[in-house]
């Protein structure tokens, strides 16, 4: 009788190496699926790894281009951020991956999927969300969420016992066990060490910028175009000699190029997980950073006023709460993407952009094509068309209720 196939999400890491080897002890066969998101991984030798543990076949996807066209763009449209501080990166993949994972597994006639997210993580809420939108229908197989596994192997620890036992190579060490995620868009440090939210994560944990004190001393500038709200052009100075960029994916990897070396982006945060939990995270989203910077400054120059308003306290607010929360096959995002499109028709312009020691600075905007900023009317030096004596007939009508609610307050002996 043939073995049942299950569609891994594979990482060559500690915990899907070690899952995998637990699949197959279990009686499956086992298909494991790798999404290039991005990440700077040895993808060949990962594939080695998991066939010599025992996989089935390993497929590779290349998703970057896809990842930043239908998730990366769409997020710096709306400026979208979780808690102030957060640009979503590991959410932002996370769909691309599922899809091309229910993809795999539908070619391959796989009963089940898996995957290696705790059980108090974001993630699996986000992934198998995803699946059973995509595929109603399918078995989920979720090891840290099964107590057979969960109590054998309670901690990192015991699963690099385990690695050592079955002969897994692994990268993490005891000494260093926090957990990395890594993309196009950013990369992520938790657990270990760092669920101490004192602790000050080591500098040999970083792994995508400089460290902000050996950055280079000289500042570097470029210029980004966009066509509504998407990023569609880069212009900057290499070797010398000035260099254009129109490709989407090109483009974004010459603007993490620039961030990575000049250390743009590192945030150290505690965050409200989906699933009620407090979580300390360590984020660097380079050149998502810039890109969504450079975006919200263009946005003082040719958005209206109430759209920009309108779209913060709605749009912006829903659409990231619908990426954190892995809700992106849902009915509310795609009206909100719609939403997002209407607000972005007049975000057309440049943004002159400096980096500098972990900074990010704008120099300069302006637009061709949208002219809601006049200048006559702005300035302090001449009368333009706007009329100043105007303005005491505006000013006394906000004033009316103000009058009346300060009245009320003084008649009640009540400080203002």
């Amino acid at each position: 009788m043939a073995k049942e196939k299950v569609c891994l999400a594979y990482s060559g890491g500690l915990d899907t190496s070690c899952i995998l080897a637990w699949l197959i002890k279990k009686g499956y066969s086992v298909i494991c699926f790798m999404a290039d998101v991005g990440q700077e991984e040895d993808f060949e030798a990962a594939k080695q790894k998991a066939l010599k543990i025992g996989a089935e076949t390993v497929y590779i996807e290349d998703l970057r281009r896809e990842f930043i066209e239908e998730l990366c763009f769409p997020a710096v449209q709306c400026n979208a951020i979780y808690e102030n501080v957060y640009l979503l990166g590991t959410s932002l993949a996370r769909p691309v991956i599922a899809r091309s994972q229910i993809a795999v597994a539908q070619k391959e006639n796989c009963v089940a999927v898996s995957h290696g997210c705790t059980g108090k993580g974001n993630d699996q809420v986000r992934f198998e969300l995803a699946f059973y939108a995509l595929q109603p229908t399918i078995k989920v197989i979720a090891p840290w969420r099964i107590p057979e596994f969960y109590t054998r192997f309670a901690g990192r620890n015991d699963l690099l016992d385990y690695a050592s036992q079955q002969n897994i190579p692994v990268t993490s060490t005891k000494s260093k066990p926090w957990s990395m995620d890594e993309n196009l868009a950013h990369c992520s440090y938790e657990a270990g060490i760092l669920e101490d939210p004192n602790t000050t994560p080591p500098q040999d944990m970083w792994k995508l910028t400089v460290d902000p004190i050996c950055a280079p001393d000289a500042p570097e500038d470029f210029i980004l175009f966009f066509e509504k709200g998407l990023p569609t052009k880069l212009v900057f100075t290499e070797k010398g000699a000035s260099k254009t960029i129109t490709d989407s994916l090109n483009l974004f990897l010459a603007v993490n190029t620039i961030a990575r070396r000049h250390s743009v982006s590192r945030i150290d945060i505690v965050e409200n997980r989906f699933i009620g939990i407090k979580s300390r995270g360590c984020y660097e989203t380079p050149g998502l950073t810039c890109l969504r910077s450079a975006h919200l400054d263009l946005e003082g120059l040719v958005l209206d006023r109430e759209v920009r308003a309108l779209r913060d306290q709605f749009v912006t607010f829903a659409y990231t709460r619908v990426l954190y929360n892995g809700l992106y096959f849902s009915p509310e995002r795609e009206f909100l993407e719609k939403s997002i499109v209407a607000s972005q028709e007049h975000v057309n312009g440049q943004v002159q952009c400096r980096v500098y020691k972990g900074g990010f600075s704008v120099l300069g905007r302006s637009s061709k094509t949208e002219k809601l900023y006049d200048v006559s009317e702005s300035s302090m030096d001449e009368i333009g068309s706007f009329e100043p004596s105007e303005t005491s007939g505006f000013i006394s009508m906000q004033a009316i209720r103000l009058k009346k609610y300060g009245a009320m307050k003084n008649e009640k002996g009540e400080r203002l």
